[in-house]
């Protein structure tokens, strides 16, 4: 059973979810405003146990702000920035909300790292923000 599906701009990278997502959150953090281009990333948390990858994925190691070792993951093809993987948690995986074949299935609960986020940036009222890194979500 499939409860999520998405894939890059190119179509050369899809991926299949068993659950639905545990939950997303936006983020403002430096290094999701260099993979958003500018902007935030909103990103969508689901188990790794029941979730498939198919196609080539680069992966590139970080450090994130919050201090979590990170790989981020790719598509070499087109570039579209795909996954996250946090070393501390290795049953969850974050797909960008963007590359969600339906990204109305979840919406963000919270907005994190608002203190890094630039002036110009806006925020929804109706979800709370979060200056910082908050706890895991699961």
């Amino acid at each position: 059973m499939t409860a999520a599906a998405g894939g890059c701009l190119c179509g050369a990278v899809r991926y299949e979810a068993g659950r639905p997502a545990i939950g997303a959150r936006t983020c403002w953090c430096r290094l999701c405003q260099y993979l958003g281009g500018g902007g935030a990333t909103t990103n969508a948390g689901f188990y790794s146990e029941d979730f498939t990858i198919s196609g080539e994925v680069k992966w590139h190691e970080s450090v994130a702000d919050s201090g979590n070792a990170m790989r981020r993951g790719f598509c070499p093809t087109c570039g579209t920035p795909m996954f996250s993987i946090a070393e501390s948690r290795p049953h969850l995986i974050f797909a960008r909300a963007g590359t969600l074949d339906d990204p109305n299935m979840i919406r963000p609960a919270a907005t994190i790292w608002t203190s890094a986020a630039p002036d110009w940036a806006c925020f929804d009222p109706a979800i709370p923000t979060i200056e910082r890194q908050p706890p895991p979500i699961a």
